[in-house]
């Protein structure tokens, strides 16, 4: 069984839950989709490779930031994943080459000092009839989330925790993330599709 890894991620999801942005954060209109490709890299039991289509259809509102925050430190992360599964509407969805569409269900930019953006998804994660059935230690680990850095020019990268657990520490007013597996998964070579004409 894969050993748990607590970690303060600079993937700060937690500076997307803790400190709404208003200027970069409007929803966004349809010319403003987002579609990107990466190729990611899963080191956690056998190295494992896919390309991932990540489609971004609009970005949280503060108002939604704000508001998962305040389940999170009120209610705690049960009723945190409740309330993430009902945003309407989705903010996009990620899928494989062979798989679905999964529903990204917050979807935060932000710029980057150096011209480029930091993009911050969060969704509940894909449970499987096998796993829901068996109720091991991987079904306390509830959420996906993945932190996507673009330069201002080129290709970009990132990283995917497909299994964790938050909590908010309100002694250091920062989001903590367990993640089940031993390292994150990562995002290389993340481009930009552009859309067909």
């Amino acid at each position: 069984m894969s050993r748990t890894l607590r970690t303060l991620l600079s993937l700060s999801l937690g500076a997307a839950l803790v400190v709404p942005l208003a200027a970069s954060t409007a929803v966004a209109k349809d010319e403003s989709i987002l579609r990107l490709r990466a190729f990611a890299v899963d080191l956690n039991n056998r190295a494992r490779t896919n390309t991932l289509d990540i489609v971004i259809e609009r970005w949280s509102s503060p108002e939604e930031a704000a508001n998962l925050k305040a389940v999170l430190l009120e209610k705690g992360e049960d009723k945190l994943l409740s309330a993430l599964q009902k945003t309407k509407p989705r903010c996009g969805y990620v899928r494989t080459s062979t798989s679905l569409g999964w529903d990204v269900f917050f979807a935060r930019e932000t710029p980057l000092p150096d011209g480029g953006r930091k993009i911050v998804l969060a969704s509940d994660r894909p449970v499987g009839m096998w796993e829901a059935r068996n109720s091991g230690r991987s079904m306390d680990y509830q959420f996906s989330l993945a932190e996507i850095r673009l330069p201002k020019e080129g290709k970009g990268q990132g990283k995917a925790i497909p299994y964790a657990q938050l909590s908010f520490n309100k002694e250091t007013n920062t989001l903590e993330i367990e993640n089940y597996q031993r390292e994150p998964v990562r995002l290389n070579e993340i481009t930009v599709i552009e859309p067909k004409k």
